[in-house]
């Protein structure tokens, strides 16, 4: 058998027959969305096509996958996690933004090497006083819709939490200590006298890193990547998120969408614990 989830707390008639109309199964009230069990496989095509239709997100667990054996959520950081870019925000202190913005934003549709893409964005931050870093935190970055209350039911379950970025240790570590985030990994900015070098110190956390990472921690935790859920939106996170047992794209790259398990366009990350509860 096959599970659907629809991530609604609430259907209306007319939304319950468009989707048993192309899912032809008893759609059953479960907490805060809706489940069809059913035999037959759906295509990704018809999950698109429902979505997009009705404006919701709807997906289908991955065969193999038990939602009862989740023992590790990992998660990217930037336009995941968080509201921002870290580094197109910083960018904007400097003057630099719209430069920055631009190869940010092609490095997460896969079309540039993330690591050079990096080198090349944080040059541009050269001399700039770190009270910027500080500004960024304090005034524009919010954690995404849901994730609190992700955080909160994995506590209740046990499940540990972790937060890898390409981004910055500046704003995880500040965030793994607000949030008792049980680990997290990502890039340190070299500075010298209180001013950016415009270098990284060490290895850059890229796509890789973040697969290396996930593996990394299921060593650590003695479990199997099929007992973890990865969650990304860029090019960058695909290696991570192809190990899990199972990935979700959030408010992502189209490229991302297309090959990954799940899809949270319309609701919070909250509907993460729609997929095993």
């Amino acid at each position: 058998m096959h599970t659907t989830i629809v991530h609604q707390s609430e259907l209306s008639a007319t939304e319950q027959a468009a989707i048993q109309e192309r899912i032809p199964a008893e759609l059953v009230h479960h907490g805060s969305c809706y489940r069809l069990e059913h035999e037959h496989a759906i295509s990704a095509e018809l999950l698109f096509e429902l979505r997009d239709r009705l404006q919701m997100d709807i997906n289908t667990l991955p065969d193999g996958f038990d939602p009862t054996q989740v023992k590790l959520v990992i998660s990217d950081m930037d336009s995941t996690f968080i509201n921002i870019e870290c580094i197109d925000e910083i960018a904007d202190f400097a003057g630099v933004k719209p430069q920055v913005s631009a190869v940010t934003e092609a490095a997460m549709r896969g079309e540039l090497n993330f690591e050079e893409s990096l080198n090349q964005r944080v040059a541009l931050l050269k001399d700039l006083h770190t009270d910027a870093l500080q500004k960024v935190y304090d005034e524009r970055l919010l954690l995404n819709p849901g994730a609190e209350v992700l955080l909160q039911g994995l506590k209740r379950r046990g499940i540990p939490f972790a937060l890898v970025s390409g981004g910055f240790t500046f704003f995880t570590d500040r965030l793994k200590q607000r949030y008792q985030l049980d680990f997290t990994r990502a890039n340190t900015l070299e500075r010298n006298d209180e001013r950016l070098t415009g270098k990284v110190v060490g290895e850059i956390v890229g796509a890789g890193v973040k697969r290396e990472y996930l593996l990394k921690l299921c060593a650590q935790l003695a479990i199997q990547p099929s007992q973890v859920i990865a969650m990304g939106d860029g090019a960058n996170d695909l290696l991570m998120m192809q190990e899990a047992g199972l990935s979700v794209a959030y408010c992502a790259k189209p490229t991302v969408k297309a090959q990954t398990s799940c899809v949270l366009d319309h609701t919070g990350l909250n509907s993460v614990l729609d997929l095993i509860s």
